[in-house]
């Protein structure tokens, strides 16, 4: 008689599970993301049977049609998972071999569970990774039509957030750009590594059935096939180059959310947010808080968490495949909720955000920006940049203590300092000529602002339009 609790794979097995057991050893709560990745796999898997003619084309059809059938149910919600068949895979099986009978239970033939997840989370893995190049795209053409609309606003420039120099609006947020785009390329690069097929590795060996792993890697749009069968079941690099590509990405999107959170501040005043991506206080009827800035740089932590945890649970395991191994869905599940999410309201706010011309202008003034530019004038009059650098830190020291800026001194105080400055030390004062003059490759000039958004213009329209 046959055990009615008798598991897919309980063949040698006598007794049940027990249930404390199955609730542990479950994945659903996690792995049950990749049905569709699973469907897509066997269906592929089943094709490549009846083409080497383990199957008949027969039930590789009947595979396809109930397979079918499943993600139908799945997706209107029919479908009922059991815990107790522990994940995707068995559940799908199962629920097919009651649709289409003795044929479901063929589909199994020349792999393993090992090389069969593997495959699901490539492809899983892959979709993430595309559906952020996505939202990075559009990230970077909102940023890029902000930076057009700022090329002749111009707003300080910080490091150790003191005031630096003079730079233009569109040069700060072109820097994010470029972080974005890096961000692009590298997820590109990690793409095609995840884009290779383990099917055929089976539980770690290989197979004696006549399996044709390119047949599979081709029918469903994949790169390659595994170099080793070892290697291949128990490789989740790509999941951890993903988890470190989400990672950046939120480093990236957490640094801007930080600035949005100083420059929506009255004492900086730069920008005002939308309501739509405000929130008000309780008590406080005045305020207006840009918890979504907080929120995102908030969460960066908990994808930075999951990649420390993927890496531990790797760090120690001898090949192959290993049980830890179930706990490498539930990070990249979250991570890619929390990094899609935050790309899209990002992109939200930064859309609705407008920027406060006249508070960045009046911050100019204070902080001395244009110091630099008196220290560069004196040593074009021969003198040596040390010595520059202090009599334009005297000058500094001179109007501070008046309350006045280096372009408010008189020239007879100007000259006091060093006899070699003229009234042309007016213009190069001036701090939209401060920036004009900077015309070097990348810097803040506005040729170089311009050549910088041509370029990632083309970028988007060519390199960037084919997402892989």
């Amino acid at each position: 008689m046959k055990n009615k609790n008798l598991k897919l794979w309980g063949g040698r097995f006598k007794g049940s599970t027990s249930s404390i057991v199955e609730e542990f050893t479950q994945s659903l709560d996690y792995d049950s993301h990749l049905y569709v990745h699973d469907i897509a796999g066997s269906q592929a898997h089943a094709a490549m049977l009846a083409d080497q003619g383990v199957l008949t084309e027969e039930e590789a059809r009947q595979i396809k049609s109930g397979l079918d059938q499943v993600r139908e149910e799945i997706e209107n919600g029919s479908f009922v998972w059991e815990k107790a068949l522990e994940d995707v895979h068995m559940n799908i099986e199962k629920r097919l071999t009651e649709i289409i009978g003795p044929a479901g239970q063929k589909l199994h033939t020349g792999r393993s569970r090992n090389d069969q997840v593997a495959l699901d989370f490539r492809l899983y893995t892959a979709e993430c990774l595309t559906t952020w190049q996505v939202e990075l795209k559009s990230l970077m053409q909102v940023f890029l039509t902000k930076a057009k609309a700022g090329q002749d606003v111009l707003l300080p420039g910080y490091t150790h957030l003191q005031p630096a120099q003079p730079v233009s609006l569109a040069h700060h947020l072109l820097a994010y750009v470029q972080m974005f785009k890096r961000d692009y390329e590298r997820v590109t690069e990690i793409l095609q590594r995840t884009g290779i097929s383990p099917l055929g590795a089976a539980a770690l060996a290989g197979t004696t059935y006549p399996v044709i792993p390119e047949s599979i890697a081709s029918q469903l749009g994949l790169k390659g096939v595994f170099a080793n069968s070892m290697d291949a079941v128990s490789d989740r690099d790509f999941v951890l180059e993903a988890l470190f590509a989400g990672s950046l990405i939120m480093t990236h999107l957490s640094r801007f959310c930080e600035e949005i959170i100083l420059w929506s501040n009255p004492g900086f005043g730069f920008i005002n947010l939308s309501d739509a991506y405000s929130t008000g206080s309780s008590i406080m009827p005045q305020k207006k808080n840009p918890d979504v800035a907080e929120l995102i740089r908030g969460k960066t932590g908990s994808v930075y968490g999951r990649l420390m945890a993927l890496l531990t649970t790797m760090k120690a395991l001898p090949l192959t495949y290993n049980r830890d191994m179930q706990e490498d869905k539930a990070p990249m599940v979250e991570a890619h909720q929390t990094v899609n999410s935050c790309l899209r309201v990002m992109t939200g706010m930064i859309e609705e955000m407008t920027f406060n011309d006249d508070s960045m202008r009046a911050a100019l003034k204070k902080g001395f920006l244009n110091a630099t530019e008196m220290a560069d004038y004196l040593v074009l009059k021969g003198i040596p940049f040390r010595e520059a650098h202090h009599i334009t830190g005297r000058a500094v020291a001179y109007a501070e203590q008046k309350g006045a800026g280096l372009e408010d001194l008189s020239l007879d105080e100007l000259r006091s300092f060093d006899a070699s400055i003229g009234k042309d030390i007016y213009m190069v004062l001036d701090y939209h000529e401060a920036v004009k003059r900077r015309g070097t490759p990348g810097s803040t000039g506005p040729e170089s602002v311009s050549a910088q958004i041509d370029a990632v213009e083309k970028w988007l329209m060519s390199e960037g339009e084919g997402v892989v």
